[in-house]
């Protein structure tokens, strides 16, 4: 490949805008195989699904291993620089971000929250003025009142010093219509907040970009 054409060289002569995805994962994968040069194992990666780099918003060790050419050593480098890039997107739109409605909830945790195939049960936690102090993940996988317990929620709230806390989880189906057990356990945390004195404002359901507010439809 000439010099001009390789990721890297490309980074340097004309920035990190001038790089296709391709060329991006190539970089981060350093090194391609015996059979494979970097560019043509990071098409492969990205081809290997019809969501394309989407792919990667919620993809396992395994799903990554299962690639001709992927091993431990390279997933885990995919694995990482994804999850590097969730923390980094949501400390930038978290900071100071300030909570006046469900839109404002939904343009915060949208398009991290939209395409992950499990249930993700977090929580928003709010200073005095309704701004963002952080989002911290209570459970993951399908919501019981077992696996939301007040306790689990409540103490990460108590330890910021949190005024209110806002309910956040997502539907894999897409379809954010709020399901009996989100309501009772809505119900529960809202009980156990006035206990404590700490308010829940809403519990924000996200589909695939749309959701569902259930103080909105007087669920709360």
């Amino acid at each position: 490949m000439p010099p001009c054409e390789r990721p890297r060289e490309k980074l340097l002569a004309n920035g990190v805008n001038a790089l296709s995805n391709t060329e991006l994962l190539a970089i981060l994968l350093s090194t391609g195989t015996k059979e494979m040069s970097a560019i043509d194992l990071a098409k492969n990666i990205i081809c290997s699904s019809k969501e394309g780099i989407r792919f990667f918003a919620d993809c396992t060790m395994e799903e990554l291993r299962s690639i001709n050419g992927v091993g431990m050593a390279k997933a885990s480098q995919i694995i990482a620089a994804v999850e590097l890039g969730k923390r980094i997107a949501l400390t930038t739109k978290a900071n100071n971000y300030k909570i006046k409605s469900p839109d404002d909830v939904s343009l915060l945790v949208m398009e991290e929250m939209r395409y992950l195939k499990k249930e993700y049960f977090n929580i928003i936690l709010l200073n005095t003025k309704n701004e963002v102090i952080d989002i911290e993940n209570i459970s993951i996988g399908s919501l019981n009142s077992s696996i939301v317990h007040p306790r689990e929620v409540f103490i990460r709230a108590i330890k910021r010093t949190s005024s209110s806390i806002i309910l956040v989880h997502n539907h894999p189906s897409g379809d954010p219509t709020p399901s009996p057990e989100d309501v009772n356990i809505t119900k529960r945390l809202v009980e156990s907040g006035k206990l404590i004195g700490i308010e829940v404002l809403d519990h924000i359901i996200i589909g695939d970009n749309i959701y569902s507010s259930l103080k909105e439809k007087n669920m709360i």
